[in-house]
């Protein structure tokens, strides 16, 4: 077959499906099922007011719309809905009370065929298991959705909010998640956008694993015990995100390499007293055994340990970072100095007492967070009672006046005198458009 035959063939096979699609209408007493089982590819559900119940099963390549504001319930079972095939969407849907068999994930929607074309729009779901759960798909959108979990569930009975698996070329937009598990996890998936979701009340707000190439952008997550995990990760770009009212970490990275994580805010990550043992406090941004990043233009506010890196997070790039009222700037234990500046650029530290004599903007000393007081205390914590005893006053004291007893460690040889502009500048809008 030549190119012109093949070119005809298509245009006639698209011509066919736009005149033979049917719109099929589903009133409340009708059963949904026989109506999906019925329609042909291309044709178009539309699912009246009402509740349908069960488990429905979508063979076809059709849209399914709600109006009116349908009721599909599950009746606390199964899948409420089973996608078999390529171009399906669902939208205007209310979803409810599916299974909470995790082992078995059930789901509001669940698709885990090899597919194309998967758009989930404007739907309201709320249940037990996974709400969304998407599995070796390219080409999936998931935007406007709201969905919320069971919290009289423990975290770790409840399911994802929306789960996607082996998934390439997804954009989730706009979607509101609570009350589940983790709100966004993505797991073995590339070249695939989150932006402009909100997720609260949860686990980790969003959570990466084994994915590459994709970028988090402009969300916002608060009342999680992470913000944002990023684990075993690279060539990621997070920008513009915001966390707050985080309990363990606002974000963490977790062997991550080659990514961008820049202009997110962080704010108030505080352990909650009730909740309190040793060594564990409220990290900003916890970096472990991650490298070769660059970190830069965040805000980094009222957290107990502003950054905390630790096994090996070296060789990245730190700097335009603003640190402000925490009572740890930076935790990080090294044998080997680490810079934190690039081109004359440092960071902005509440806590830098130097001057800037020549108004460069620049510090005039540098500013290093951590001496070997420090260092002590993160070895042997019990000893935080001496900190204010005289004889660790003299210490430090002596450490000022020999720098050579002073253990390599953080240096930001450019410290900034004022704050830099952390809103992502119109030149990277097109990183954030995805």
């Amino acid at each position: 077959m030549n190119i012109k035959t093949a070119l005809l063939t298509a245009i006639l096979s698209l011509f066919h499906c736009f005149v033979s699609a049917a719109v099929l209408q589903v009133d409340n007493g009708d059963s949904l099922q026989l109506t999906l089982d019925s329609a042909s590819d291309g044709d178009s559900v539309i699912v009246n007011a009402g509740e349908y119940t069960g488990n429905f099963v979508i063979r076809h390549a059709v849209t399914l719309r709600g109006k009116d504001n349908p009721v599909i319930n599950a009746l606390g079972k199964g899948h409420a809905l089973t996608l078999l095939n390529s171009n399906i969407s669902i939208e205007n849907l209310t979803i409810i009370n599916w299974g909470d068999d995790l082992t078995e994930q059930n789901s509001g929607i669940y698709s885990d065929k090899k597919s194309q074309n998967i758009s989930i729009k404007n739907n309201n779901l709320k249940g037990d298991g996974f709400a969304v759960w998407v599995q070796r798909a390219d080409q999936v959108l998931i935007a406007d959705n709201r969905i919320e979990g069971n919290p009289a569930l423990r975290s770790a009975d409840r399911g994802n909010g929306i789960q996607l698996s082996v998934v390439t070329n997804a954009l989730v937009v706009g979607n509101n998640v609570s009350f589940t598990r983790d709100g966004l996890y993505i797991i073995s998936s590339q070249d695939s956008v989150l932006r402009g979701n909100t997720m609260h009340d949860l686990r980790y707000g969003v959570h990466y694993m084994y994915s590459h190439h994709n970028k988090v952008l402009n969300n916002q997550a608060y009342n999680t015990r992470a913000g944002y995990a990023l684990m075993s990760s690279k060539y990621l770009t997070v920008m513009g995100n915001k966390t707050s009212n985080s309990e363990d970490y606002g974000m963490l990275m977790n062997f991550i390499t080659y990514s961008d994580i820049s202009y997110n805010h962080i704010q108030d990550v505080w352990t909650r007293p009730e909740n309190k043992v040793l060594g564990r406090e409220g990290k900003g941004l916890f970096v472990y055994n991650s490298a070769y990043n660059t970190i830069s233009y965040n805000v980094i506010n009222t957290t107990e340990i502003g950054i905390h890196l630790t096994a090996g997070s070296e060789k990245g790039k730190i700097f335009a970072n603003s640190f402000i009222n925490n009572p740890v700037q930076v935790k990080y234990v090294s044998n080997s100095e680490q810079e934190w500046s690039q081109n004359g650029m440092g960071n902005f530290w509440s806590n830098y007492l130097g001057w800037d004599l020549d108004n460069s903007g620049t510090g005039d000393t540098p500013f290093e967070p951590n001496d070997g007081i420090d260092k002590l205390i993160w070895v042997y914590p019990e000893a935080k009672v001496l900190l204010d005893s005289p004889s660790v006053l003299m210490l430090r004291w002596i450490q000022k006046q020999f720098p050579i007893l002073k253990p390599s460690g953080v240096k930001d040889s450019f410290p900034l005198m004022s704050q830099p502009d952390s809103q992502v500048p119109s030149l990277t809008s097109s990183v954030i458009t995805g």
